[in-house]
């Protein structure tokens, strides 16, 4: 196993810490201060409509991975498959499952309130749906309001499919929302939030586009799951997440103009030597290990996939303030897990050429089916398309049990030889690398 030393953090990360533990400390305090409680999902929320209602989320996905980093999830998960969980259902939502048969401490240690209102606002994740059912079940009598959102079979987002949404939210989700917090919808906060909606996607697209430099400022998988946290959770819409990524985004252009590479757990990346793109989500029990492999080898992953699950921000999608409930269907329609799978392979092609990686590599989840659907024809299109050297690996997103340190090693040590013999071909043959 890697020895691993104390984690060195940028002043964002720290300012992101501080920013989570008020927002769980708020949820411990949710009845001293007469907030309403709404369960939601990642991938297509309805943020800014929460806030704009005074509500606070809770995201369950984000109570399973915090507790897998935290190294609780396997006790969770186990207490889940004793009263009847399938070893082949979703991680994340075992690991959710056991920490409410265990009293829903919170990763923090803080207990979570009960929720007030089940918000489902995305459907790409069919897990996603039987997920809510057991919630509704472990909450009796809580209301639900479901968001139904279509999926972008043919590649694009149409005016019907909008309206189509826009409609939902107008007749179901809006008055759920009026009906649990006994106000009434205003469209006018609404817009504001999506004013800073607009200023943070500006910076994170900056941020993350920085990586197409080199050597890249940033790591864009493992630092980017920190980068993505405030605009992919409880803080997209407010103030203090566009003053978190203006306090980035200077942080990086600092690095640029010092010419330093990526800030890791253990320093500055001294050396950049390969460049990947990375499609999967991370592996969370053993995240520092995992992203060990790839430092001390020189690996930076200069693009992914799952730093778009919560929107596609660097195709040209912002939130608009003039049209507050177009863009939260739009939105929602617009998440990674809901493009098809040519969409998805298109907008891979153009990461491993517009950030000029050396290769590309598949992180398999075995219980995330979202993910993992088509990722072996994902991987041979971006072979056939690009020429880059494609490696496959996988683990889970939270049960220690798949993930191998030693197998995954030693998969990634014979694919960055293989990357390094590339390079010296390449080289051989007068083309720069």
């Amino acid at each position: 196993m890697a020895d691993i030393k104390d984690a060195v953090k940028e002043r964002s990360m720290i300012l992101q810490k501080d920013m989570l533990a008020k927002q769980f400390n708020d949820l411990s305090r949710a009845q001293e201060l007469k907030k309403k409680v709404v369960y939601t999902f990642v991938p297509g929320n309805l943020t800014e409509l929460i806030l704009s209602f005074d509500m606070l989320p809770v995201y369950p996905e984000i109570n399973a991975l915090q507790s897998g980093m935290r190294k609780k999830s396997s006790e969770f998960i186990r207490d889940a498959e004793k009263i009847g969980y399938s070893e082949d259902v979703c991680t994340y939502v075992k690991c959710d499952i056991g920490m409410m048969l265990n009293g829903n401490i919170g990763p923090t240690g803080e207990k979570l309130p009960p929720p007030d209102l089940l918000l489902l606002s995305y459907t790409g994740c069919f897990t996603f749906l039987k997920w809510f059912e057991n919630l509704e079940r472990l909450y009796p009598g809580v209301p639900v309001a479901m968001l139904h959102t279509p999926y972008q079979e043919d590649g694009k987002i149409t005016p019907e499919q909008v309206d189509y949404m826009v409609k939902q939210l107008k007749e179901e989700v809006i008055p759920k929302f009026e009906q649990v917090t006994g106000k009434k919808f205003d469209p006018d906060r609404l817009s504001k939030m999506m004013e800073y909606s607009a200023q943070s996607e500006d910076l994170l697209v900056k941020i993350l586009e920085s990586a197409k430099r080199k050597p890249s400022p940033i790591d864009a998988y493992f630092a980017g799951v920190y980068y993505i946290g405030p605009i992919f959770t409880a803080f997209r819409g407010t103030e203090e997440a566009a003053q978190y990524y203006t306090e980035l985004y200077h942080e990086v252009q600092e690095r640029i103009r010092l010419g330093l590479g990526p800030i890791t757990p253990e320093g500055e990346m001294k050396e950049e030597k390969f460049r990947l793109v990375m499609e999967g989500p991370p592996n969370w029990t053993n995240f520092r290990e995992f992203w060990k492999i790839f430092y001390d080898v020189g690996a930076v992953i200069v693009a992914s996939t799952y730093t778009k699950v919560g929107g596609v921000y660097d195709t040209g999608f912002r939130h608009n303030p003039d049209e507050p409930l177009e863009s939260l269907a739009k939105y929602c329609m617009g998440c990674y897990t809901n493009l098809n799978l040519p969409q998805r392979v298109d907008l891979i092609e153009s990461y491993v050429k517009n950030y000029r990686a050396d290769g590309f590599l598949i992180n398999s989840i075995k219980s995330c089916n979202s993910f993992s659907a088509g990722q072996l024809m994902i991987m041979r299109q971006i072979e056939q398309r690009t020429g880059v050297q494609v490696g496959f690996i996988e683990s889970d997103l939270v049960d220690p049990r798949y993930f191998s340190y030693a197998n995954i090693k030693n998969r990634l040590e014979s694919y960055f030889q293989m990357l390094e013999q590339r390079k010296i071909i390449l080289e051989q043959q007068g083309v720069a690398v």
